[in-house]
């Protein structure tokens, strides 16, 4: 189910989405400061591109720098890319068919507002990845 899934959601949005993630981690490349941010876009378009079966989960190792860069990822593009995706969630919810598609984008709020310090893996390995 998961494939199906993954097939629909790339053709209808999950392409575009990740496109927009890939171009913001390459202008994010520009500045060395911005290599972090960049390479947390990419990991994001990553998973925007096949979501289900997937989710994403902080890793305890992440300490002071990652909480200070989500700060200023939350300013510059982690509120608008949220806001962004609850948008895009609210028309999908209108059609039963549109309904995972609108929870899959819901899904990818939390790592588009925090994605330094996370990790994108396997839903039957959550648990796993915490220790």
């Amino acid at each position: 189910m998961d494939f199906i899934l993954n097939v629909l959601w790339l053709v209808l949005c999950g392409f575009w989405m990740a496109l927009g993630y890939v171009v913001g981690g390459l202008i994010a490349c520009i500045t060395i400061i911005g290599i972090p941010f960049g390479v947390a876009a990419f990991r994001i378009a990553g998973f925007v591109l096949w979501p289900f079966g997937r989710t994403a989960v902080r890793r305890p190792d992440a300490g002071a720098p990652s909480t200070v860069g989500n700060v200023v990822w939350f300013v510059f593009a982690g509120l608008w890319l949220a806001i962004g995706h609850i948008v895009t969630s609210i028309p999908l919810f209108c059609s039963i068919i549109g309904i995972p598609f609108g929870w899959a984008n819901l899904k990818l709020i939390p790592i588009s507002i925090m994605p330094l310090g996370a990790e994108v893996v396997p839903t039957d390995q959550k648990f796993a990845a915490w220790r």
